[in-house]
Parts: C-alpha cells; sequence; structure tokens
C-alpha cells in the first residue's frame, strides 16, 4: 500500500479554502481533512471537531510541549497547529491528507516533509477578496482589519508554493487542485 501524500492548502483568510476543502471531500474519497487545533472560539455554525478541535491555551500549549503537533503557529492573536498523529495515521493508511494551514505552518512543513504538496490559493482580485471577507459576516470590524492586513503580508508567500490557485469559479478551481492531486498520485506510484 502507498504511502498518502500531504496536500497543504494555505491562502489569505475569505479566499475560500473551506469551500474549496469540502469539494474536493466530495469528490475524491481517497482525501481527508485533517482537523486542526486552535485557541480560538467556534464561530456561528462551526462544529468541535469537525471544523477545529477547540482548546484552551493551556492546553494548546501543553500539546506544544509534549510534541503533538507537526507544526504550529499565531495566526491573529490565536494559536492553531496540526495534530502530528492524526496526520500519520491517515497517511499510513494510504489516505492523502488535506491541511489547510496559514503560511507560517506551511513552512514548517516544508521543512519537515519536503514532499508534501503546496497548493496556494488567491482571489481574482483584491477587491473580490475583501467582499467575499466582508459577505462572511463572522468577525468584528477589528478582527476583519486584522485579517486584510495579515492576507496582504500573506500575498507575498505565494511564489514559495508550488503551485498556486486562482479561486474564480469554484467548480474549475477544484479542478486544477484534483489535476495537482493526480499528478502527484502518478509520480508516486
Amino acid at each position: 500500500m502507498r504511502r498518502g501524500l500531504l496536500i497543504v492548502i494555505s491562502g489569505p483568510s475569505g479566499v475560500g479554502k473551506d469551500t474549496l476543502i469540502r469539494r474536493l471531500l466530495e469528490l475524491d474519497p481517497n482525501l481527508v481533512y485533517s482537523v486542526s487545533g486552535t485557541t480560538r472560539k467556534p464561530r456561528p455554525g462551526e462544529k468541535p471537531d469537525e471544523n477545529y478541535s477547540f482548546l484552551t491555551r493551556d492546553r494548546f500549549e501543553e500539546l506544544v510541549r509534549d510534541g503533538a503537533f507537526l507544526e504550529h503557529a499565531t495566526y491573529n492573536g490565536h494559536l492553531y497547529g496540526t495534530f502530528r498523529d492524526r496526520v500519520e495515521r491517515a497517511r499510513a493508511e494510504g489516505r492523502d491528507v488535506v491541511l489547510k494551514i496559514d503560511v507560517q505552518g506551511a513552512e514548517q512543513v516544508r521543512r519537515l516533509v519536503p514532499d508534501a504538496i503546496s497548493i496556494f490559493v488567491i482571489a481574482p482580485s483584491q477587491h473580490e477578496l475583501e467582499e467575499r471577507q466582508e459577505r462572511r459576516g463572522s468577525e468584528s470590524a477589528e478582527d476583519l482589519a486584522s485579517r486584510r492586513e495579515i492576507a496582504k503580508r500573506e500575498m507575498e508567500y505565494a511564489p514559495e508554493y508550488e503551485h498556486v490557485v486562482t479561486n474564480d469559479d469554484i467548480e474549475r478551481a477544484v479542478g486544477e487542485i484534483l489535476r495537482i492531486i493526480d499528478g502527484a498520485r502518478q509520480r508516486v506510484t
């Protein structure tokens, strides 16, 4: 049995990463999403251990000390991390694991897992990204302003990724990502 791939998906807040990943999982039964841990509070509609594993800061820091995370980073004042055991278990079972992580975490993964596939998702324009962030309506005005500043800095990291995908049309972008994954699968078999 082949070892599963590790697929890193990053991009600025509001670019549509969750929607893309949801659609990828619907279309490809060998993909599994790695639920990250975070210290931020759940947004309306988010379910624990489905969207994120919601942790206290103390518990998160304890897990960092124990080496439980493949990567971890601070984003907008909150801690986020990928559980090492969840990723390793799925990959050992031959499943291809999708991580939704920020640029800090992606940099850590590139060092630790050099064969990981890295995909940076962008919006068709800055204006479109800002409209998507506003339509989401899940952040305060202060949080939204902070995320916009972070998004501008994150865009500078796009060239460090193997692939940059424009999310101008969900089905087209998903198709492009599936072709990237299929190409990587063919290279390892």
